[in-house]
């Protein structure tokens, strides 16, 4: 997700050179959501396995209004008796990326000085893929919580919390991913203001993740989901992949990435042991 004020910039009409018009990515989600069919969730890898929750960054990698897309270009090449290399041009909240406490909290910890011992936790996977079939606004509830809690036990302290809603079975589509509305909107899941602050002072979370743009649902304008998780002091995961194919839990999360200094987020590499 991307600062208010360039959400409020893009809302409002600017012309970025990169990026489609409101009207176009709205016109063009209507048409691709026609097309996106739902698929049986993935089989569940054998005990052991690594399973990547990353998706490769390209050209097309859905983005949050407002920002420019991933550029790369090439400044090396063999053929000119020297090494392949490539520039890349890209925001820190782009893919699958950390979103630090500095975020939101202006006196938050960035990027790189969060502890490196909460980049490896329990993986803890809430599925709200049914109700996020029929509701694009759907969000994880403390009720939610509550009934993963009644099945597979207390919610571990330390332990990272996803949210899976199988918004990926979009990915094919960029502006369906995305989703804007007729006013330009981004309409997706994500966690609930309430959920989200429960996690963190009731469960002692050290992150929480979604499979889409944003921990919040995209339309509260109050972004309560990043305050409670980035102002509690805990990092959040946007843009996780294949979330539907590890287990609700058992498994272990590895976060990494590359630090930069006073970021306020990273793309990163998530993988995860079962």
């Amino acid at each position: 997700m991307c600062a208010p004020r360039i959400v409020r910039i893009a809302h409002d009409g600017a012309d970025f050179a990169t990026v489609p018009s409101r009207r176009a990515l709205a016109g063009a989600a209507g048409l691709a959501a026609l097309a996106v069919a739902a698929t049986a969730p993935a089989a569940r890898p054998r005990a052991g396995a690594v399973v990547d929750l990353t998706h490769p960054v390209g050209p097309n990698t859905p983005m949050w209004p407002g920002n420019p897309p991933f550029a790369m270009v090439p400044v090396a090449w063999h053929a000119l008796g020297s090494f392949d290399q490539n520039t890349i041009a890209l925001w820190e909240h782009t893919g699958t990326h950390v979103d630090a406490p500095l975020r939101r909290a202006s006196v938050g910890a960035s990027g790189g000085t969060f502890s490196v011992r909460d980049l490896v936790a329990p993986l803890i996977v809430i599925d709200i893929s049914a109700k996020a079939a029929f509701d694009v606004d759907a969000t994880v509830t403390i009720d939610d919580i509550d009934a993963f809690e009644r099945i597979y036990g207390r919610i571990p302290p330390r332990a990272f919390v996803a949210m899976y809603s199988g918004w990926e079975r979009r990915l094919a589509h960029p502006a369906a991913f995305v989703n804007l509305d007729v006013q330009g909107t981004p309409r997706a899941p994500g966690f609930c203001a309430e959920a989200a602050d429960y996690l963190v002072r009731q469960r002692d979370i050290v992150g929480a993740g979604v499979d889409t743009l944003s921990l919040d649902h995209a339309d509260d304008p109050d972004y309560g989901a990043h305050t409670a998780f980035l102002g509690g002091g805990r990092y959040g995961v946007e843009m996780v992949a294949n979330l539907g194919s590890v287990p609700p839990t058992g498994a272990t999360v590895v976060v990494g990435a590359p630090e930069h200094i006073g970021g306020t987020g990273r793309p990163c590499r998530m993988l995860a042991y079962t």
